[in-house]
C-alpha cells in the first residue's frame, strides 16, 4: 500500500511537458493502473485520502488524454 502512495506521488511530480506520443500513452497507462490499484485498497477501508489521491491522478490522467486525443476539427 505505502509503495503505490509512493509511486502515485512519483507520478503527480513528474513533469509531463515535451512528452512524445508513445510517453503520453504509457503514462495514461500508468495513471490507469495506479488508481485501479489504490481503487482496491479504497473498497476495503474507504479511506478519504485514498479517494482524494484517485481524484487528483484522474485529473492528470485526464489532461494527458485530452492532448492525445487532440482538438476536433470543426468544419
Amino acid at each position: 500500500m505505502e509503495v503505490l502512495l509512493k509511486e502515485a506521488a512519483a507520478f503527480e511530480k513528474s513533469k509531463m511537458s515535451h512528452m512524445s506520443t508513445s510517453d503520453r500513452v504509457a503514462a495514461s497507462r500508468e495513471a490507469k493502473r495506479l488508481i485501479l490499484a489504490i481503487n482496491e485498497f479504497y473498497k476495503k477501508n474507504k479511506d478519504a485520502k485514498l479517494m482524494d489521491v484517485m481524484k487528483r491522478l484522474t485529473e492528470k490522467k485526464k489532461k494527458i488524454e485530452k492532448r492525445l486525443k487532440g482538438t476536433p476539427l470543426t468544419t
